[in-house]
């Protein structure tokens, strides 16, 4: 498929929604934005990588957060085995 953008012709890749289902809910969304199918999904998408990289942000930031703590944390001694058994290798 070809396409004019900006005076020249472009391939552009299509998508081709199999499921009624989906289909229902873009034509939806369309009719609701007043857009495009296309424009609708686009914005619908858009969403959704924003809301996942929001998500998969925090994570990482949660993760380093934790990752500091326990850097920090690392300074207090460890418990060894004898802190934890007896000498009869029981638990104390």
């Amino acid at each position: 498929m070809s396409s004019t953008l900006q005076g020249r012709i472009d391939e552009v890749p299509t998508l081709n929604i199999k499921d009624p289902e989906v289909y229902n809910l873009a034509s939806e969304l369309a009719r609701r934005l007043e857009t495009s199918m296309t424009n609708a999904v686009r914005m619908a998408l858009l969403e959704a990588v924003e809301r996942e990289r929001r998500v998969r942000d925090d994570y990482v930031e949660r993760m380093s957060q934790l990752a500091r703590l326990t850097r920090d944390a690392s300074h207090e001694p460890f418990l060894t085995d004898d802190d934890i058994y007896d000498h009869d290798g029981l638990p104390r």
